[in-house]
Parts: structure tokens; C-alpha cells; sequence
């Protein structure tokens, strides 16, 4: 799982600095006087910096330090500012990380932009202005991305008046590109929000010239469920645990329900039994595998509408993991299994039958895959629909924070998983599969690669569970029954999501409940990216390339 090949033997050893280590004076001292004072975050140390001197911090931190990721922004109002807070990875070690926090006064809320040092700012901060109220000055293009525009307040503001009524207006969209004093060759073409392509509500304003795509705006929004506020509702320790099984609903429940766990854990200094560990990691990989199979369906009935065989082929093999799940779990959709501190409940009994069932589907698996590269990767028309298609470089990639199978499939060896292990996965042999096409084929090949890799870790964690001692299957940590983290505690944590990075910030005011709870969506970033990916392509590309991201709205607009 090496990133890099092992040295000759003669030469002489680097020195190098240990995996996670980050000098943060040497930091201090690099941003000079545009760092007010720090502060210490559970996850990494954070640099309180002045609002005008925003560009500056990030991009001595991405040019001369590194990091080159901005894996999230979060943004909240106290009683007495407003407060954003960039959270900043390298791509070649996310253990390295550290936050970029930005102060401004209540009654002038107004910081300036992080777009110009990283594009994937631009959503990032048009959701913090949409639900907090915080302007970014220089951003190119401040508007609502979630509410409409006609929209009155800001929900997360702390003097948001939940009861005023709301009017909102229809609006025309108008062209994008036409010149208003002259006639324009160019078409405005809205595809969905409700349509088959765009795998649910989402509203694509795309602009052609002809056949082929000049701009398209993806229009988010229609699905929003405001998820983390309810979770600011709910306890630690029982009442928000449901909630992430419904970001992405397309079958990776248990891995959403980590991302929570790894997170609340983490500030609640809880440590998670080894056994309660391998069950996670291998519920988890049977998740992956049925989000999978449930991208490669749908992006096959995408690409040229075989229902019959493909994509039925795909649920056939996806039933096969549901049912495995469903005795587990006892849930097919929103499982609900994870616990903080471990899971609900122990492996289903008789244990010798849950395993052949699993090792039957593991057995069976490889000749399904080299099925679906029968059916799909040596298919012609296949070919001529996604080679060259939707290309996504690895730099534009890092721009936009893509991760997941989108960005390894433009070659960007990330997943944390095994870059900032958690679970089991760093004493299981399995491989990250990267591909340096970046194109809609390299994608799909990058998932169904993905699943033989799943594939492996479920059968090494079914062995290690096989053999486990009977007396020493803790499945639970004694967890207390009320959590109250420390006041002003804040950290953010990530696991790898199927779509990719799913992390989430949390700030704790000393209750049992969250003062700010955010979600970091992998599928926001990723959905980001498509304009970059689509223009000059034609429309059939378009709706290609808007497949192979594999957005869940759900996940999307939260």
C-alpha cells in the first residue's frame, strides 16, 4: 500500500519527517503577521488569521507548506462574530492537516474569499454566505446555492425567525452568455431537475452552441433536508446515529454512519474494541461494493440504455449484498448499525451460516466482474462513448477538493483508508486502485477494481472473525450513557466514503448536543468539477460525465 518504491539498497536514507508531523511554529512564522493568534483543535492546530489577509494565509500554505487540499470549510455565528474555518490537507499525507480561521465582527460580517487560492471555495463559501450569512469579499459569484435568491435571512443565524413567512418567486433563466444588445447564437437548454440522467433532483442550466456544451451550471438545492441541523437537535451519544444512513441512500449507510462515529469518538475520547473494528471495516466494504454496483448499473443505463442485461446484472449482484447486510443489520436501506464505541449487535447466529453466505458471494464475485468487462469495458459502443470523455486532470482535481474514485481515477493516489488509517484496514493486505485515464472509462474501472478490493478485505475479515475467541468478541466500549465533550472543543474527521471524502466538523459548547455539526460532503466537491469536465463536449458527453461522478443528491445538498 506504499505510495512511493522502496529505495535502492545503497543509497543513502533520506530524513524525512514523521508521517503526520507538522512543524506549526515554522507555520507561524511562514504567515508572518497575518496570523492574529492559534489555537489548538482536536485534529490539528489552527491559525486564527485576520479577514483581509484570507488569500494570503492559504496560499502561503498551499504554495510554500503544501497543502494543497481544502478538504472543507465551516462556517458559524457566535454571540459575538462570525467565525470560518478552512480545514486544510495535504494529498500526499492527510495526517498532515491543519485550520485556517477566520473572525469577523457580528454587525460586519464580511471576510475575504479563498476562491482565487482554491476553487472548491466557490460552493464552500456560497453555503456559508446561503445558511450563515457571512459575505466573502472578491468571490466571483455570491449567491444563494441551496435556498433561492428570493430567499429572506439566513437559517443558521442566530436571529433567523423560523416563523416569517417565505415568498418565493419564479424566475426566469435567462441565457448566460447572450449579449443583451445583440441576437446570440448560443441555447440555454435546462435539463431536470426532474430527469432519469441527473439520478434525481438536480437542475443542470447548460449552454449550447449546437450540439456542443459552452457552460453548464449545476443547480443544487431541491433535495436540501437541512440533515445537520437536525443533528445540532439531537444527543451524542443515541439521537443522531440515524441521520447519516440518509445522506448517501444509494446502499453505503454503515460507511456514512462511520463518518459520524469516527468523529464523535474522536471528541468524545472514546476508544473502540479490536473486534467491534473488523466488523465495522467489513460491514463497511460490503457497503462500498453495493454503492458500486449501483453506480456501474446506472451509469450504463446512462450511457446507452441497456436495462435488461447490465444494469439488472448489477442489481442481481447488488440483491446478493443486500441480503447479506439485512442479516447483519436487520435493515436493507438505512441500517443504523453502528454504535459509537462499536456496533448494536454481535454477527447473526449460527455464525457458520452468515459466513458461507458471505464467502458464497465472495466466491462467486470474480466471474461476475470479468462478466461485466465482457458486457461493458470491451463493449465498442461503450468505448466510444467514455474513452476521452469528461477528462478531469489531476490538477483541476485538487482544485476542486475531488476525491474518491473520481480523483484516483485521474491518478491522485488518495484514500483514507490507508493515508489516515482507521477501522482495521491498516492490518489488512488490500491494494488502492488509481488510473491515470481521468476520463468517464477510467472511472468505471476504478470502482469495479475497487470491488475485487473490497472483495479482499471481507474475506481477510471474515477469517479473522471466524477464528476470533469466543470471550474476547467485544462489540461495544462502555460508552456513557450522557456525553458532555469539553466546552469549545472542535475537530474535524473523515473516512472514505464511496463517493470519497466524508468528513464532518463538530463544535461542542459543553452540552449534550452539538453547537455546529457539518458535513462534509465528497459529492458536493465532486458535483463541483462537472463544468470543468463538460465544456466542449457534446450532450450525450454531458450526460455521461454527469454519471460517472455517481452523486447522490441526498449527500449533496444535505
Amino acid at each position: 500500500m506504499s505510495k512511493t518504491e522502496e529505495p535502492a539498497e545503497d543509497a543513502e536514507p533520506e530524513a524525512t519527517e514523521p508521517v503526520g508531523a507538522v512543524d506549526y511554529d515554522a507555520l507561524e512564522a511562514l504567515l508572518g503577521d497575518a496570523v492574529v493568534r492559534r489555537e489548538s483543535h482536536l485534529n490539528a492546530e489552527a491559525f486564527v488569521v485576520r479577514a483581509d489577509r484570507v488569500q494570503d494565509a492559504l496560499s502561503t500554505l498551499k504554495v510554500e507548506a503544501g497543502f494543497d487540499h481544502l478538504s472543507n470549510v465551516s462556517a458559524q455565528e457566535y454571540h459575538d462574530r462570525f467565525e470560518s474555518i478552512y480545514h486544510l490537507k495535504k494529498y500526499d499525507d492527510p495526517t498532515q492537516e491543519v485550520s485556517v480561521v477566520v473572525p469577523t465582527p457580528r454587525d460586519d460580517p464580511v471576510s475575504q474569499s479563498a476562491e482565487p487560492v482554491f476553487r472548491t471555495a466557490d460552493w464552500h463559501e456560497r453555503e456559508a454566505y446561503d445558511l450563515v450569512g457571512i459575505d466573502y469579499d472578491e468571490h466571483p459569484d455570491l449567491r444563494r446555492i441551496l435556498l433561492p435568491e428570493t430567499w429572506q435571512g439566513h437559517p443558521l443565524g442566530r436571529d433567523y425567525n423560523q416563523d416569517k413567512p417565505q415568498i418565493v418567486e419564479f424566475e426566469e433563466n435567462v441565457n448566460p452568455l447572450a449579449d443583451d444588445h445583440r441576437e446570440s447564437d448560443t441555447m440555454l437548454v435546462n435539463i431536470g431537475p426532474h430527469h432519469p440522467a441527473t439520478h434525481g433532483v438536480l437542475h443542470l442550466e447548460t449552454v449550447l452552441d449546437g450540439e456542443t456544451v459552452l457552460d453548464v451550471e449545476p443547480d443544487i438545492g431541491y433535495l436540501h433536508r437541512c440533515e445537520e441541523q437536525m443533528a445540532q437537535s439531537g444527543t451524542y451519544r443515541h439521537q443522531i446515529m440515524p441521520y447519516p444512513d440518509r445522506w448517501d441512500y444509494g446502499s453505503a449507510g454503515i460507511l456514512n454512519e462511520w463518518a459520524y462515529a469516527r468523529v464523535a469518538e474522536d471528541l468524545n475520547d472514546i476508544e473502540v474494541p479490536e473486534y467491534a473494528q473488523v466488523v465495522r471495516t467489513m460491514s463497511a466494504e460490503l457497503c462500498r461494493i453495493a454503492a458500486h454496483l449501483l453506480a456501474l448499473g446506472t451509469f450504463c443505463l446512462d450511457i446507452y440504455g441497456d436495462f435488461t442485461a447490465i444494469f439488472m446484472y448489477a442489481m442481481r449482484d447488488r440483491e446478493v449484498v443486500q441480503n447479506i447486510l439485512e442479516e447483519l443489520t436487520g435493515q436493507r436501506m438505512m441500517f443504523n448499525y453502528l454504535r459509537l464505541g462499536g456496533v448494536v449487535w454481535d454477527l447473526p447466529e449460527p455464525r457458520e451460516e452468515f459466513f458461507e453466505m458471505v464467502r458464497e458471494f465472495l466466491t462467486e464475485l470474480p466471474s461476475r466482474v470479468d462478466e461485466y468487462h465482457d458486457l461493458i469495458t470491451e463493449n465498442e459502443l461503450f468505448q466510444l462513448r467514455t474513452v476521452g470523455t469528461g477528462v478531469l486532470d489531476a490538477e483541476t482535481a485538487k482544485q476542486y477538493g475531488v476525491t474518491g474514485p473520481v480523483a484516483r481515477a485521474s491518478g491522485i493516489d488518495y484514500d483514507l483508508r490507508r493515508d489516515d488509517p482507521y477501522g482495521y484496514y491498516e492490518h489488512l493486505d488490500w491494494d488502492v486502485i488509481t488510473d491515470d485515464g481521468g476520463d468517464n472509462y477510467s472511472r468505471l474501472l476504478v470502482r469495479m477494481r475497487e470491488v475485487e478490493q473490497s472483495a479482499r478485505i471481507i474475506q481477510q475479515c471474515v477469517d479473522l472473525l471466524e477464528e476470533w475467541p469466543e470471550d474476547e468478541r467485544e462489540i461495544q466500549a462502555n460508552v456513557p450513557r450522557t456525553l458532555n465533550p469539553e466546552p469549545d472543543a472542535e475537530v474535524y474527521r473523515a473516512v472514505e466514503g464511496a463517493k470519497g471524502e466524508l468528513g464532518i466538523y463538530i463544535r461542542s459548547d459543553g452540552t449534550d448536543k452539538p453547537a455546529r455539526f457539518k458535513i462534509r460532503s465528497p459529492c458536493f466537491s465532486n458535483l463541483q468539477a462537472l463544468p470543468e469536465m463538460a465544456r466542449g463536449e457534446y450532450v450525450p458527453d454531458l450526460v455521461a460525465t454527469l454519471g460517472s461522478l455517481d452523486i447522490i443528491l441526498g449527500e449533496v445538498d444535505r
